[in-house]
């Protein structure tokens, strides 16, 4: 399954982010917690290596918590700063100003020194699309002024925002890059939602996303859809047997898998089945995976 997603918008976005840098004093990238690696944009991280950089670890409420602990600990190891937040209800955004301002406490001290009290900071927000950036700004501005939706693409131009405490953000749209090297990196944002389903093959990508669950979260797929798996059970198979379990059969008896394959990408996106991280601490520095074929995949 070759997944490539890159409008035009994006070359766009690439070229905003890269102008404005010099307008800022820090950049914030939104990483979703269930996909940390994934979730990065090292076009992101190239563009604002000479920037001080906040890391958010959004959708906490989603993400294994201890991966999350992990995940934490992992970025800042590697020199960031970090905070975890759920931009739904809230959790954790209030720390955001002091996160800033630690961050950016040498220039703040250097402008105190120059009588330049109250002298506020710009910093930029960017991430992929769809980790919950909108919402995190809205949370953090305390107003709705970014329009949030949970699908990918809506933010399309920049904007400030001016969010008290001395500091100015400025909204930037979701950025993806032009080609997905890594295989795994693609189908984890497909997975969610941060490439929209349309273009993809969904109960190819459902059949895939039922082997990573028998693996790695059996239990979840128990709980939710009263099924047992194996580890060489084929995906398609699992996504069936979970189509029977919910009733969701067509004439003849036989399953709606496209039905199925919608339901569990939905329900996964919106936490009903558990909070679930796709990525271990153990695949940050992971060699790219060219190809992706059903069952076994992880072992490629």
């Amino acid at each position: 399954m070759d997944i490539q997603w890159y409008p035009g918008h994006m070359t766009k976005t690439r070229r905003m982010i890269s102008d404005n840098l010099k307008m800022v004093d820090a950049v914030c990238e939104i990483l979703d917690a269930r996909i940390p690696v994934s979730s990065r944009n090292y076009d992101i991280a190239e563009l604002s290596k000479d920037k001080p950089r906040l890391i958010v670890l959004n959708r906490v409420d989603l993400a294994d918590d201890k991966k999350t602990k992990d995940w934490a600990a992992f970025y800042r190891s590697q020199g960031y700063s970090v905070l975890e937040t759920n931009s739904k209800n809230g959790g954790g955004v209030s720390a955001f100003p002091n996160a800033i301002r630690q961050l950016l406490s040498e220039k703040l001290e250097m402008y105190r020194k120059k009588g330049q009290i109250g002298r506020g900071v710009r910093v930029m927000i960017c991430g992929v699309p769809n980790v919950g950036k909108s919402s995190f700004i809205n949370r953090v501005s305390g107003r709705n002024i970014a329009k949030a939706e949970d699908r990918p693409g809506v933010t399309r131009e920049k904007q400030w925002i001016r969010v008290g405490n001395g500091i100015e953000m400025l909204d930037t749209p979701g950025m993806l890059w032009p080609k997905f090297d890594d295989k795994r990196t693609a189908l984890n944002l497909a997975f969610t939602g941060a490439i929209k389903d349309d273009i993809l093959d969904i109960e190819t990508l459902a059949s895939l996303f039922m082997e990573i669950l028998s693996e790695r979260y059996a239990e979840n797929l128990n709980a939710r859809y009263k099924i047992t798996c194996n580890d060489e059970e084929p995906g398609y198979d699992i996504l069936e047997r979970a189509g029977r379990a919910r009733g969701f059969l067509v004439s003849g008896g036989e399953v709606n898998t496209e039905r199925m394959a919608k339901t569990l990408l939905d329900e996964f996106r919106a936490g009903s089945l558990g909070r679930i991280t796709l990525e271990n601490v153990e695949e940050a520095n992971r060699e790219p995976l060219e190809s992706i074929s059903f069952r076994g995949m992880l072992s490629e």
